[in-house]
């Protein structure tokens, strides 16, 4: 029997799964209280603690796992980066159950995952690229909840064969990616980032002159390449916060984007050329993979600045550092790259016009938070045999 009350005093981030013993069986236990994972056991005798899930971050995660594994014997599996809200998954008694959370998991981490795939039910998380060598290893796998929005790092047509249901977190996320756009917007217009680094050099001797001047955003074209939730928040600040003139490009019109922010839609080409501004909010598909190289660069106007908040593979890495290092267009402010993390050596990282930011899009506190109770309803109902809220493979048709 476990030692509740010898417990590290976080309880309410635990999420525990027993096992019956005979029946491989799982049941998921209230995580708000450890009592009832007492009183289970107490009655169900062939049952033993199989696994705790911690959900949160705590200011004492590390030593507080160890106590765990220590008091009660059970594998301990918690969050590396996503904040996973707890919560009681409300499963019915008997219910087999396994879930794991998907880490960032480097090296040692991915040897865990793979051995832990056979018996796992449920995946929750968010950046590892899930092929189908890896998914091939969990035989009993029903669902996976993606802690984000963009879904490329899944081969859906294979889940789909495997009538696997694939869930993510748009909406909750949409205001703050299209903060960090006009946040990269702005660094690069009146770069902040060169500036900044020019006074912690201590070459701040006198006024400012031209050779420190940066460019206006307000009045300007803003041109948005993919027209979706993220593209429409982007044009709300600009036509409403900067009075800029709205340029968009998508794969379908969107009258109500036109006549709620005097929005006009473009060809690629057309778009290129007249904006003062190009943002990239689109999908990576294999439709859009490539899609900006250094014929799109060449049409854009030699003071356009170029912004990527999508995925760093719709654009050709390297036409773009040619076009900076040319100065064929002004700027580029990217959260985004062709392979992430950016290596050390990028050539990206040593021309004066780029703003790099490592993927934060979505990384604020209480987004990420969101983000992970989205996905963890999403998960909860596909467990539960029901449709989750955004499900991303609704032909998979197998549940409620």
């Amino acid at each position: 029997m476990i030692q509740i009350d010898a417990l590290p005093a976080f309880n309410d981030n635990y999420i525990w799964l027993l096992q019956d013993a005979t029946s491989r069986r799982c049941a998921v236990v209230d995580p708000g209280d450890a009592k009832p994972v007492e009183a289970w056991l107490a009655a169900h005798p062939d049952w033993r603690l199989s696994d705790i899930l911690v959900t949160h971050h705590h200011h004492d995660h590390v030593g507080g796992v160890a106590a765990l594994k220590e008091l009660t014997g059970a594998r301990v599996l918690g969050p590396a980066n996503e904040k996973i809200p707890a919560r009681d998954l409300a499963l019915e008694d008997g219910e087999r159950v396994e879930v794991l959370l998907v880490e960032e998991p480097g090296r040692d981490g991915l040897a865990r995952l793979r051995d832990a795939l056979p018996e796992a039910h449920g995946l929750l998380g968010a950046s590892l690229r899930l092929d189908a060598g890896l998914l091939d290893l969990a035989p009993r796998l029903e669902a996976i909840a993606s802690v984000s929005v963009g879904v490329d790092n899944y081969d859906i047509d294979y889940l789909d064969r495997r009538g696997i249901l694939l869930s993510n977190t748009p909406d909750v996320l949409t205001e703050t990616t299209a903060d960090t756009g006009f946040a990269l917007i702005l660094a690069t217009a009146r770069r902040v980032v060169e500036l900044a680094g020019w006074v912690r050099a201590g070459e701040w001797k006198r006024s400012v002159g031209a050779a420190q001047f940066g460019t206006d955003v307000h009045g300007k074209t803003l041109g948005i390449v993919g027209m979706g939730r993220i593209g429409e928040a982007l044009a709300r600040r600009g036509h409403h916060g900067f009075g800029m003139r709205v340029l968009y490009h998508s794969h379908s019109s969107k009258p109500h984007v036109e006549e709620r922010y005097a929005a006009s839609y473009r060809p690629l080409d057309a778009l290129l050329e007249e904006s003062d501004f190009v943002c990239l909010t689109l999908p990576l598909t294999a439709a859009t993979e490539g899609l900006i190289g250094a014929a799109q660069f060449a049409r854009m106007r030699p003071q356009a600045i170029f912004i990527n908040i999508s995925r760093g593979r719709v654009v050709d890495e390297a036409a773009l550092i040619e076009a900076l290092a040319q100065r064929r267009i002004r700027a580029a402010g990217l959260d985004v790259f062709e392979r992430e993390p950016l290596s050390p050596d990028s050539p990206l990282l040593r021309l004066p016009n780029v703003v790099a930011t490592p993927h934060i899009g979505s990384a604020t506190e209480e987004t990420r938070e969101a983000m992970a109770e989205r996905a963890l309803q999403n998960f909860e109902a596909a467990l539960r045999g029901e449709r989750p809220l955004d499900l991303v493979n609704p032909q998979v048709g197998r549940r409620g």
